[in-house]
């Protein structure tokens, strides 16, 4: 291989997603060149750590589950244990279109792309008016705001999450954490490639009822809310005491 070649190492935090993670790992594979894939497990309970090696997959256990430690702890994996320039952060549950890979690639070709963070635009499956509405307002979110959701995915250059300081241990807003840092470096882009996200999340309740959720929640944790208590709320369940350990919020 060439070594102006870029290399991509992919982290995928993880719990109980047999039913989806084969679904991405599959999707990963249309990735040109070679590729390093970690799976951070939280204790699954399914066949997730079959499903991972089957793919070629790295799989790994950060235990108890938690995004922000799964993705920090992945990360860290990634870097010590592969030369990979490229560090992509997906959802379990998403899945990429057909002609991601080529695209990709000759994106972060361009001399220019390790400078920026890049994050792909957001669809929701199955699609209704609502998610639709909801996938442009996210757009513009993402675009002007500088502030993408989490399962949008992350692509960026190992130096520029050096830079930043990573993804941190934190229970909850460990995406807008880490994107508002980010955005204090450089510009975030979009790659103009649309990711689709499982829409489960988005079923209690409605988009309209969950989306004024998130934004109480995201503007409590601006306000300097512990991201512990936020994530008890949102998860609707106490921590244990090491999900509890990293409670400072990152403004």
């Amino acid at each position: 291989m060439n070594a102006d070649t870029p290399t991509l190492s992919v982290v995928i935090p993880c719990l109980n997603e047999a039913e989806r993670l084969p679904l991405l790992l599959a999707d990963l594979q249309r990735w040109p060149l070679s590729i390093s894939i970690t799976v951070v497990d939280g204790g699954s309970t399914d066949h997730c750590q079959r499903i991972s090696a089957l793919a070629g997959g790295q799989f790994i256990t950060e235990h108890p589950a938690g995004r922000g430690r799964q993705l920090a702890a992945g990360a860290e994996h990634a870097l010590q244990q592969t030369e990979s320039d490229w560090l992509l952060f997906l959802h379990a549950d998403s899945r990429l279109p057909s002609h991601w890979g080529s695209r990709v690639l000759r994106r972060i070709e361009h001399p220019d792309a390790q400078r920026f963070a890049w994050f792909f635009d957001l669809r929701i499956h199955p699609s209704t008016p609502a998610r639709r509405l909801l996938g442009g307002v996210i757009a513009l979110r993402s675009r002007c705001g500088q502030r993408p959701y989490g399962d949008q995915g992350l692509l960026l250059h190992r130096s520029l999450y050096a830079r930043s300081g990573g993804y941190q241990p934190l229970p909850l807003m460990e995406d807008l954490d880490l994107v508002q840092r980010l955005s204090q470096l450089t510009r975030l882009r979009a790659l103009g490639l649309a990711i689709t996200t499982d829409g489960r999340r988005w079923q209690r309740g409605g988009v309209l009822r969950r989306g004024l959720e998130n934004a109480r929640l995201r503007q409590r944790w601006r306000r300097g809310e512990s991201p512990a208590r936020l994530a008890a709320e949102y998860y609707g369940k106490p921590l244990s005491a090491t999900q509890l350990e990293y409670q400072k919020p990152q403004r």
